[in-house]
């Protein structure tokens, strides 16, 4: 994936009892940047030649790419979005088009994953119906752990800045590879694995 946007936020002052921070969980290390910055998938330019290849669940990260799914008649399963693309807000358009059917809100600041997006994570993914997360702060780093919890054969898609749309499509691979690096992540490992995998979700 990409982290260009968090590349340049930087964690280093990020001040772990701050009330606004979304109950930090897990820290992006300066030493994985260079790893995020690699497409975990295929990229495609066109959304329409890119849902064809969908045959289940789908999770766009991102405000352009769900707006160009949007456009394309196809509403994701979970979408993501901050309303914002490389480090920019959105034009109006994209953002009233992606926030307007908003069901969750959480806060993820840059170069983090947050307990509140976590959690946000596994009930879009789990509820029935279309669901929209609005992530105040940045929504960077969510495809990876929305690649461990999403179910066999989703498509987890997300943009590669200035490339096009990366799609992963999820295997028992994938899953590996996406808990290898969170576990390289700085933070409470443990409890971001109970949340994400349901144990601390009561």
């Amino acid at each position: 994936m990409t982290c260009d946007d968090t590349a340049d936020s930087g964690s280093a002052d990020t001040d772990p009892e701050s009330d606004d921070t979304g109950d930090q969980l897990l820290v992006l290390p300066d030493d994985l940047r260079h790893e995020l910055k690699e497409p975990m998938g295929p990229i495609e330019t066109d959304a329409d030649a890119l849902l064809e290849a969908v045959d289940g669940p789908l999770i766009a990260v991102g405000d352009v790419v769900t707006y160009h799914f949007l456009q394309a008649g196809r509403a994701p399963d979970v979408a993501v979005v901050d309303e914002r693309t490389k480090r920019s807000a959105v034009d109006e358009e994209i953002r009233e088009t992606v926030t307007e059917s908003t069901n969750l809100e959480a806060v993820n600041p840059p170069a983090e994953l947050s307990a509140e997006m976590i959690e946000a994570l596994r009930e879009a993914i789990a509820s029935d119906d279309p669901t929209t997360i609005l992530v105040e702060g940045e929504e960077d780093l969510v495809a990876v752990p929305a690649i461990v919890a999403a179910p066999e054969g989703a498509s987890v898609v997300y943009g590669q800045p200035d490339e096009g749309m990366v799609h992963v499509k999820v295997s028992d691979e994938h899953r590996a590879e996406m808990r290898a690096l969170l576990d390289r992540f700085e933070g409470d490992t443990e409890r971001f694995w109970d949340l994400l995998e349901g144990s601390d979700a009561e």
